[in-house]
């Protein structure tokens, strides 16, 4: 097993003008700050190549990146309320996409241990041919349909702990059963999709697991939530990789949402699905989303690297800390349990 973790990141990221805007470049530059006066924390920093096409159009149609493209070519634009583009944005989407996928490629080719793929736009609300929610590229869907299509696995995994409900990886994948993705969200909240109800479609039933939150929620309930319910899925499926879509707008400085994560809640989750895949032998890497208090953001981003790592608190072989089982893991066990009996009580 090779010995440094990875960080896959790309200038281009500083590219992608949004202007008076949450989604700003300063995200990246505290980020990269911050892992700096860490020495970056052991990491081995990659320049991010720009995903090939017929990688991003397994999961986006042509006439979509096309479209995306002409946009940047033009200058820019607001494609809606929320999502705005400049002459650099396809070029940062492109490198976004290809960093999750060279993060894949390296961790099942055993080339690295885990990894980070820290680049913007963020991606989990692109739908297949709709940008939204800042997102133009979805870059977990691409680099989870890269590695179903082209590395040979048979089932991946996705926690998207984003505040957020990943909608556009969501719909990608919703009538498929090579994909588990669990979202942890706030309920009520942009984009107000991920009810529990909605659990995938066709071949796909059972395998798409919302577990939307209250405002106001924080470590407990996302730790209980983690312990109890997402490892235990991950047992069950046995998926060949596993990829965290890593939202840090939980956190209780941010802005845009309701939620009271912090730091060390953070670094706890990540500490413990380094566990967990490490008990199933399974490669595990993070792929950024959200977060737009950038104090909190670099710091996150940080501790999610340690603990990434087996850096974070205890050793890497020590077991994932006790958590007690909050009200919402009680009800999110009994209506999965006919499909997961791993959640059987």
């Amino acid at each position: 097993m090779p010995e440094r973790p990875v960080f896959l990141s790309h200038p281009s990221s500083l590219e992608h003008d949004t202007g008076p805007h949450p989604e700003q470049p300063a995200r990246i530059a505290a980020i990269e700050r911050e892992l700096a006066a860490q020495d970056w924390l052991g990491y081995a920093r990659i320049n991010s190549p720009a995903v090939p096409l017929a990688t991003l159009t397994a999961v986006h149609p042509e006439r979509y990146v096309a479209a995306i493209e002409a946009v940047s070519a033009r200058g820019g634009g607001y494609l809606d309320l929320d999502t705005v583009m400049s002459a650099g944005s396809y070029g940062a989407a492109l490198h976004g996409a290809g960093g999750a996928v060279r993060l894949v490629e390296m961790l099942l080719a055993g080339e690295a241990p885990t990894g980070f793929s820290a680049h913007r736009p963020p991606g989990h609300h692109a739908c297949a041919a709709r940008a939204m929610g800042f997102c133009l590229f979805n870059h977990v869907a691409v680099a989870a349909q890269h590695a179903l299509d082209a590395l040979g696995l048979a089932r991946v995994m996705i926690l998207d702990w984003d505040v957020h409900h990943g909608n556009g990886t969501s719909d990608i994948f919703l009538s498929s059963d090579r994909v588990l993705f669990v979202s942890i969200h706030q309920s009520p909240l942009y984009p107000g999709t991920g009810a529990v109800g909605e659990t995938g479609t066709g071949q796909g039933r059972g395998y798409t697991v919302n577990l939307p939150v209250a405002p106001g929620s924080g470590d407990e309930l996302y730790l209980s939530l983690v312990s109890h319910v997402v490892l235990p899925l991950a047992v069950g499926y046995q998926p060949e990789l596993v990829l965290i879509s890593a939202g840090y707008d939980a956190h209780a400085e941010d802005p845009l949402a309701g939620c009271r994560v912090t730091d060390a809640g953070f670094g706890a989750m990540a500490a413990m699905m380094r566990a967990g895949c490490s008990a199933l032998g399974v490669p595990l890497g993070a792929v950024l989303e959200g977060g737009y208090a950038l104090g909190a953001l670099a710091r996150s981003v940080a501790v999610t690297l340690a603990a990434l790592a087996g850096d974070y608190g205890a050793d890497a072989g020590a077991p994932a800390p006790e958590v007690g089982r909050a009200p919402e893991v009680h009800l999110a066990r009994a209506r999965l349990a006919d499909w997961w009996p791993a959640l059987r009580s």
